[in-house]
């Protein structure tokens, strides 16, 4: 870690600063994914995000079973089906965008058809969204900041982060609610119109019956 120039070597810092900074030091970071892609078939993977998060993702080819050079397509899409990155005949690249609608964004890989062989391509992604998509890096230097500031406004970065996931599953939350309730009162209307009917139909069956045994004088 860099050291700030302007805080005193001798200087300490609160206890539960020291325990933030830590968390967010020693916090999950984003894992790379490994996908064996056949050469005829296709690897997805996909994420549920909330709208106007920022999503970048590196892929590169790593290996094919039998050696041979390998050429891999790529295709991102958004929940609604809109083509958000579109590439064929390459061996690496790298996709961002922001989201514009919140939902499940999927990425699919597959062996182009140029690729000779028959071994399975091994794809590494790194797929990184929200704050561990920012570039800290230029942020430091834009701001000219370093050390102590830099961790404190990663953890600012991580709290809103947090924020928003929170407030996007309680929009999410009242959302099934309300789809709930509706199909609850849905539900409790057919009941009833299902007794009615089963009453209706019921007396219409008692008056035909005594109707009929009136008629024969058997009644």
């Amino acid at each position: 870690m860099i050291k700030d120039s302007n805080v005193p070597m001798a200087m300490t810092f609160p206890p539960f600063l020291v325990v933030l900074l830590l968390a967010l030091s020693t916090g999950p970071q984003c894992d790379a994914i490994w996908l064996n892609i056949p050469k005829t078939g296709t690897k997805c993977v996909s994420e549920e995000i909330h709208s106007n998060v920022v999503v970048l993702a590196d892929y590169v080819v790593v290996s094919v079973e039998d050696g041979q050079t390998a050429t891999i397509a790529v295709k991102v899409t958004s929940p609604y089906g809109n083509n958000l990155h579109h590439r064929e005949n390459v061996t690496y690249g790298r996709f961002a965008f922001t989201t514009e609608e919140a939902g499940n964004y999927l990425a699919c890989f597959w062996s182009d058809n140029r690729t000779r062989g028959n071994g399975e391509v091994v794809v590494n992604i790194d797929w990184k969204t929200g704050i561990a998509a920012k570039d800290w890096e230029s942020v430091a230097r834009k701001e000219k900041i370093q050390g102590v500031e830099l961790e404190l406004r990663k953890l600012e970065g991580a709290v809103e982060a947090i924020h928003e996931n929170l407030l996007y599953l309680k929009s999410r939350e009242a959302e099934m609610r309300s789809t709930s309730e509706t199909t609850n009162a849905r539900v409790a209307w057919f009941s009833i119109m299902s007794l009615g009917i089963c009453i209706v139909v019921s007396g219409l069956q008692v008056w035909y019956l005594k109707r009929f045994f009136q008629k024969k004088k058997l009644i």
